[in-house]
């Protein structure tokens, strides 16, 4: 399984909803990176992504953006095999 880390605060909505999706997948950790508590941190992640947004997920390597992104990449069936490092 893929390192998973994101961007988050700690009353989001959409940071919950992505976290939940992520342990149904099998993920038993997540980095979580509150921005809301490290304000330098979310200069980052807005150098990063170029997005202000939370959250803001990490598959290894690879930016999938907010949640809305992680639940569109899992219709098309393309989250697991990210998960596993797979992915093409």
């Amino acid at each position: 399984m893929q390192p998973v880390k994101m961007y988050t605060t700690e009353f989001c909505p959409y940071c919950v909803r992505a976290k939940r999706i992520l342990q149904a997948k099998g993920v038993e950790e997540i980095d979580e990176i509150r921005v809301d508590i490290h304000p330098q941190e979310r200069i980052e992640m807005m150098h990063v992504t170029g997005r202000r947004t939370v959250p803001q997920i990490f598959i290894g390597q690879t930016h999938v953006g907010g949640c809305d992104d992680l639940m569109a990449l899992d219709r098309k069936g393309g989250l697991d095999a990210l998960l596993r490092g797979t992915a093409a």
